[in-house]
């Protein structure tokens, strides 16, 4: 699976894991240059507080484009530190 956005790779794996539709991807396939942490944050009720990226690609910014659990509730721990995408970025096989 590949993340693209702006016509950059963000991340790529063959061991991401779907959950409710969102391929999350393992934090090491993910190139960090291109993520900037933000202050926004939304819960799930059962995946529990998650924590946003901006996607920066050639000073072109995707607001909150990536978002990832750092602690979530046991029933997510499988996607710890696991990052989505979406608002417009590219997953494809």
């Amino acid at each position: 699976m590949k993340a693209i956005w702006n016509g950059i790779t963000i991340a790529e794996s063959d061991d991401t894991i779907n959950v409710e539709g969102n391929q999350y991807f393992p934090p090491e396939s993910v190139n960090q240059k291109y993520l900037k942490t933000t202050e926004t944050h939304s819960v799930c009720h059962w995946k529990g507080t998650a924590s946003y990226f901006d996607i920066i690609v050639n000073g072109n910014v995707n607001k909150d484009a990536a978002w990832y659990y750092p602690s979530p509730s046991s029933l997510a721990d499988g996607i710890k530190g696991y990052i989505a995408f979406w608002k417009g970025v590219d997953i494809i096989k």
